[in-house]
């Protein structure tokens, strides 16, 4: 197989984010854990921008051991020798120099001509060839500049030692197939020597990464990308995308020195540094990447992963799939979460349980995992001489509460009413004057699931009668309704 070498800009162009500046120590963990990631470049900074970038650089190239260190500059000797500066304790160095190449740069940038810029190129590739032997150069806005003058701007810098040549498509403008068709001209126009191509994409129009992999299947050689898609604008090429798509077609030939297997805990630490979240629908990191909660594709993923997943989510570090109990759901993706939770059930329970996941999922988005022991829990023990049949609250700001309770009681079904201090006591209240039982609650505990306002509520109710203690537990998303199931269930405990 042919080796991809991978370029990560995370900590360069990624951090140019407003609001995404990461301090020395900061940047000094996402270069290790990109070093254990397997990248081959880590671009650390743009030194001659400010003193913090310049440190950066210094600091990460004494932090890293084998990949090489990267620095941007322009086309500009000042910049260069900061940069050889900044790179002077890296193991492995990188200068990264370049100028804008399309005409409405040369034109409105500049204010030059072609002829001067490619001069111009040509002096910063070899200036920088005086400090380090591994010389990027980037043409600038290459995705817009003519074919013809970009592959003599191309061979020039390789002529002047350039061993790698970035084309970025500076705006995200190119289509995967124009892009792909620019590669393939620079290879087929240019003589190359030892040096290689270099892809750096933007997502301004989302094809960042289909350009990318265009460019790949088209004689690139490199690619520039950033954790999670992060960068100017709409972003860059995201490398766990690139990455997973040469891993999933074999037929391109080509491997990567990634360890795929630590993309998703990176992910979630640039996530969490950056302050950027990742959208739930992003492609291999998202929350929703791996998650199916359509019953058909639920029923389908539980027979054989690859109907529906084409990647296996341990490849990159996510422990397993996700089968999001919704209302869509069918009693095999019931089932089997239950089988997971060590709930056996026969098919009368299931469809009995099923009923009420039912009820549950139409108020609720998705069901969690306590979720269903809570609700198995109440319906296995369904036989309970006491009911709650209906309930019904008046309460609010400014008039009295009132509620009015059914009871069903060994089959037989009984309806009061009464006020109270508040909706939970007029409905216990309730109860207690239609099962006529002195009882005493002890301990009243209401505690919430999870943070949704959505979510399940929790009551453990302690009641005392006769001197003896009896609890009391239910759930629900009504935390009134919890509150009389829990008093009832307690109830129930006491020996008729």
């Amino acid at each position: 197989m042919e080796k991809l070498f991978i370029f990560d800009t995370t900590l360069r162009d990624g951090e140019q984010v407003p609001g995404c500046q990461l301090n020395t120590i900061e940047k000094i963990e996402v270069a290790k854990a990109l070093e254990e990631l397997g990248v081959d470049v880590i671009e650390a900074g743009f030194p001659v921008s400010s003193p913090g970038d310049f440190n950066s650089v210094v600091e990460i190239s004494k932090a890293v051991t084998w990949p090489t260190i990267c620095a941007l500059t322009r086309a500009v000797e000042k910049d260069i020798e900061v940069a050889a500066e900044a790179l002077k304790y890296a193991k492995n160095k990188r200068i990264h120099t370049g100028i804008g190449t399309s005409d409405l740069h040369i034109k409105y940038k500049f204010n030059s001509t072609q002829e001067e810029i490619l001069n111009r190129a040509v002096a910063a590739v070899s200036y920088a060839k005086k400090f380090v032997e591994d010389v990027e150069f980037y043409a600038e806005d290459a995705g817009r500049t003519n074919n013809e003058y970009l592959a003599k701007v191309v061979q020039a810098v390789v002529n002047a030692g350039a061993t790698v040549i970035n084309i970025p498509d500076t705006t995200g403008y190119c289509l995967p197939t124009e892009y792909g068709e620019k590669i393939k001209y620079l290879v087929e126009h240019v003589d190359m020597k030892n040096a290689i191509l270099s892809t750096h994409c933007h997502q301004d129009l989302g094809m960042a990464t289909a350009n990318s992999i265009m460019g790949v299947i088209n004689g690139a050689r490199q690619v520039e990308v950033t954790i999670n898609g992060i960068g100017e604008r709409a972003g860059n090429t995201s490398l766990e995308e690139v990455v997973m798509a040469i891993k999933s077609h074999k037929e391109l030939n080509i491997e990567t020195n990634i360890n795929t297997q630590k993309i998703y805990p990176l992910s979630k630490m640039v996530s969490n540094l950056m302050n950027m979240p990742i959208q739930p629908n992003k492609a291999i990191v998202g929350r929703n990447a791996f998650a199916h909660s359509s019953g058909i594709h639920q029923d389908g993923v539980l027979k054989n992963l690859s109907t529906y997943e084409i990647i296996d989510p341990k490849e990159v570090g996510i422990k397993d799939n996700s089968i999001v109990l919704t209302a869509r759901s069918g009693r095999h993706a019931l089932k089997s979460r239950l089988n997971l939770l060590d709930i056996k059930v026969d098919a009368d329970e299931l469809s009995q349980i099923y009923t009420k996941f039912l009820e549950l999922a139409d108020r609720k988005k998705d069901i969690n995992d306590e979720d269903l022991l809570i609700l198995c829990g109440r319906e296995l023990n369904s036989t309970n001489r006491i009911k709650l049949e209906y309930l019904q609250i008046s309460s609010g700001k400014g008039m009295k509460s009132v509620a009015v309770v059914t009871l069903n009681i060994a089959g037989e079904k009984f309806t009061n009413s009464s006020f109270g201090n508040g909706p939970v006591d007029a409905a216990i209240k309730t109860v207690r004057e239609i099962i006529k039982r002195q009882v005493t609650i002890q301990e009243f505990l209401i505690q919430a699931i999870n943070k949704g306002s959505d979510d399940l509520g929790k009551v453990h109710m302690q009641i005392e009668y006769n001197d003896v203690v009896y609890y009391g537990f239910s759930a629900n998303t009504d935390i009134t309704t919890a509150s009389v199931e829990a008093f009832i269930d307690a109830i129930n405990k006491i020996p008729v």
